[in-house]
């Protein structure tokens, strides 16, 4: 199970006890902020593309969106979203579970999106679709691997 092997990647982070398991699905946006009781804006899903020859993962709030127009600048190629299996081959997640801890693929990049910079913690998931582990922005940079924040997404910004 993926969230053995994140577990045991938080273990040595000493973060294994953020982890939060749910007996409902967290698999949507909607379903993991009522799990966890937080609006929906904080939680910190991930989204996978293709790019060259492996993937993107982008964690962004709950509320945002890809502008595809502002993808497509930063990498310079349109926006196209990895299948379910796919998914699987890059992150060793199924969908509704996807998570940027543990990926041993070496050619997956992950970005935070500047989305979730309105919060203090953020809840992504944590490699299965019933769960969730609450972290820092800082704590979330590092344990992600982030290449760096970037700003692809829209619908988000507050009026």
């Amino acid at each position: 199970m993926a969230i053995e092997k994140v577990r045991a990647f938080f273990r040595t982070k000493g973060l294994e006890d953020r982890i939060r398991e749910f007996d409902v699905s967290s698999a949507t946006v909607e379903l993991a902020a009522q799990a966890v009781g937080c609006e929906p804006a904080r939680i910190g899903k991930t989204l996978s593309f293709l790019h060259e020859d492996g993937a993107l993962l982008i964690v962004c709030a709950g509320d945002a969106k890809i502008d595809n127009s502002k993808f497509k600048g930063q990498f310079h190629h349109k926006a196209t979203m990895l299948t379910p299996d796919q998914v699987l081959e890059f992150t060793g997640d199924i969908i509704g579970g996807v998570c940027p801890f543990a990926i041993e693929h070496s050619n997956v990049i992950t970005y935070l999106d500047i989305s979730l910079q309105r919060f203090t913690t953020v809840f992504p998931a944590a490699g299965s679709a019933n769960s969730a582990v609450e972290l820092s922005l800082s704590e979330l940079e590092q344990c992600a691997g982030s290449a760096g924040w970037i700003d692809v997404c829209k619908g988000w910004q507050e009026t």
